[in-house]
């Protein structure tokens, strides 16, 4: 009973803790193009934050108990200011801001204070506990308060995102925070005024060494990178949203409490030998897009590197007198992490090497860690691990002519001879146009946008039907700028572009943009956000192609963003949907938006044969074409090859607030 004020406050602490975490990246992932960067960004904010509380509770503890709870009751009380938790809409970008940044400092104006607090109160509250009652109970809390955050993030994909809206989960976050500031004032004003009652003092013994903390640091901040690294790369190939970066997180967490909560969760034989066999396992299935395959591999083998770097570090513990410093060291090595794969990586790294080199670096850690014959198994296993990754990275690179990097994503160009003179561009790991190579072929469209195509097709059909016609073309996403090799004189061409990196590479490496006959323009940043600041540009055709790899900026299809594309379009115009995808069947979600807006979706599938001329080869796609037009839905090119999309009943319309991956994963 002593310890339940304690535990309730630790509990709460960290429900909300972890519950804001998706929370408020869901509200700020469309403002920065829906990018897997959004979160791992985010992520070096929670653990900065939660470097900046254990190192306030470590501080804290000499400033005597009253003192302290007197301090802490302050902070807590200012904290209120912050409430409601709702990103505000200044924080929206312009067109060329620095993301991260910007990221930064708008997760301070709105959670900072709230979070800071929330961080310290684990460590805080074990110290204060143990301070008063001198009871190993404290390194139990910990568990408890690793089992309250997974129970925050399961519970927000799987019941809360379902089922609430962004603003409800807001201010019904913003009203247990409420609570959770009495609460916590209550427990600090008890351990202060306690001090009288306290049991004497125990000799504790000596403060742990350097090499201990650096120890402590080093496995902690390969957790961190571990989770990362492995979330970015995942995220990147399916969907940078919250139910995929909130499973590696909890299976991380799930470590954290099976270490912690007692020693024989954490067998280390058998963790050890499940790491020799995984961490090869992993390096081999870097380059693979199977990610049905590969993706149980990578967290599995993620999980079993956290249980053995936080299983390492509960056999490192320290005396309960000191734990505020290995909370400290801890914090400090997570914080660390997330700045090496959020912002040092893709400073440093032209490609997504980041996993790899974590892979090798963690079994060389664990062979350094080895005793005996054992060394040799761990020199076998950093052999095999780095033979695979470096395998994997020449795969990787093999034939690239330019590969470039920001917070966007990884963008390579690559030169195929056979059948044809071809040079791609690949955005992530999928391959997002490309130009044919000769005098010849300059200035044909291709690939996906060839003749047979959905775009093609759509072209074609609109000069038929009014061959004197100039066309309005808007496109949010530029790749190489194939779309520009089927405009004519007269026309109008604008691209929506986030990446820097994109217009770099697409005017260096492809003509399309200095070969099209069409008056151009070119509007940086995310599309969608553009498009909601400009005045209604009256389209014929507007395109929605901004993806990277298989990730799917679900901004993008969603109720707000199609009133925004119909605003934009003449009445008769048309919205083409690139719905190419392995892993997320977007055809039912983009019918339901057309549905509400009185206009028809057909989906175009191009498989050309290989008797197609070299335009066609390359090419296999969807493309869903959305219109009121009906002379272009009954033209022949259109009507003898599209699809009708049915309306699933069970499937609500995507909202920016409300919309859930599950129901639409292949």
């Amino acid at each position: 009973m002593l310890a339940l004020p304690y535990a309730a406050t630790i509990f709460l602490s960290s429900f909300l803790l972890f519950l804001v975490q998706p929370v408020i990246a869901k509200q700020i992932l469309p403002w920065f193009g829906g990018s897997a960067g959004v979160w791992t960004t985010c992520m070096v904010f929670f653990q900065s934050l939660l470097l900046a509380g254990y190192a306030y509770a470590d501080l804290t503890m000499r400033l005597g108990a009253r003192r302290q709870a007197m301090l802490h009751a302050a902070l807590l009380a200012a904290s209120l200011l912050f409430l409601p938790i709702l990103a505000s809409t200044g924080w929206k970008p312009q067109g060329e801001e620095e993301p991260i940044t910007r990221i930064l400092l708008l997760l301070g104006a709105t959670i900072g204070l709230p979070y800071f607090l929330l961080s310290s109160t684990t460590p805080l509250l074990q110290a204060w506990y143990w301070r008063r009652w001198q009871v190993a109970v404290p390194y139990r809390l910990f568990a408890l308060s690793n089992f309250a955050s997974l129970l925050a993030l399961l519970g927000f994909p799987l019941l809360l995102e379902p089922n609430f809206d962004l603003r409800a989960l807001g201010w019904t976050w913003s009203a247990l925070y409420a609570g959770f500031v009495v609460l916590c004032a209550i427990v600090a004003f008890m351990s202060g005024n306690g001090a009288a009652q306290a049991v004497p003092q125990k000799v504790s013994a000596g403060k742990p060494s350097m090499n201990i903390q650096l120890l402590w640091l080093a496995l902690a901040a390969m957790g961190s990178v571990m989770l990362l690294a492995v979330t970015n790369h995942i995220t990147q190939n399916i969907a940078s949203v919250p139910f995929l970066w909130v499973l590696p997180l909890a299976l991380y967490l799930v470590t954290f409490i099976l270490a912690f909560d007692h020693p024989r969760w954490y067998l280390r034989p058998l963790f050890l030998a499940a790491l020799a066999l995984l961490l090869p396992a992993m390096a081999w299935f870097i380059p693979s897009l199977e990610l049905k395959v590969a993706a149980p591999v990578y967290l599995l083998g993620m999980f079993v590197a956290c249980m053995v770097c936080h299983g390492e570090l509960a056999r490192l513990r320290p005396d309960p007198a000191h734990l505020t410093r290995f909370y400290l060291m801890l914090s400090l090595g997570g914080a660390a992490g997330a700045v090496l794969v959020a912002i040092a990586a893709p400073l440093a790294l032209a490609g997504y090497f980041e996993l790899g080199i974590a892979l090798v670096v963690l079994a060389a850690i664990f062979t350094v860690r080895m005793k005996g014959a054992f060394v040799w198994l761990g020199v076998l296993v950093t052999a095999t691990t780095t033979f695979f990754v470096l395998r994997g990275a020449q795969d990787y690179t093999d034939g690239v002519r330019v590969m470039e990097r920001d917070f966007y994503g990884v963008v390579r160009t690559v030169d195929f001879t056979t059948p044809v003179g071809y040079r791609s561009m690949y955005h992530g790991g999928i391959m997002h146009g490309g130009q044919l190579l000769g005098d010849s072929f300059r200035n044909t469209p291709a690939d996906y946008f060839n003749p047979g195509s959905g775009y093609g097709r759509t072209f074609r059909a609109l000069r038929e039907i009014a061959p004197k016609k100039p066309l309005q073309v808007g496109v949010i996403g530029l790749g190489a700028g194939v779309i520009g090799a089927w405009m004519r004189p007269g026309d109008t061409l604008v691209f929506y572009e986030i990446s820097p990196r994109v217009v770099d590479v697409a005017r260096r490496e492809f003509t399309y943009l200095a070969d099209t006959a069409a008056r151009t323009e070119l509007v940086m940043g995310d599309g969608r956000l553009s498009l909601e600041r400009e005045a209604p540009r009256g389209y014929d055709v507007l395109g929605i192609d901004a993806f990277s790899g298989d990730s799917i900026p679900m901004h993008l299809v969603t109720r707000e963003a199609m009133a925004i594309y119909v605003r934009h379009i003449k009445p008769d115009g048309v919205i083409v949907f690139q719905a190419t995808n392995r892993f997320i069947d977007l055809l039912p979600v983009v019918k339901a938006l057309a549905a509400e807006h009185g206009m028809q979706a057909v989906n175009v599938s191009d498989s050309p044969s290989a008797e197609a001329g070299p335009e066609y080869w390359y090419s296999s796609t969807d493309q869903i074409i959305v219109t009121r037009n009906q002379k272009l839905l009954e033209h022949p090119l259109i009507d003898d090859v599209s699809e009708i999309i049915e309306l699933r009943p069970d499937l609500p319309v995507f909202t920016d607030s409300h919309h859930n991956l599950l129901r639409i994963l292949k």
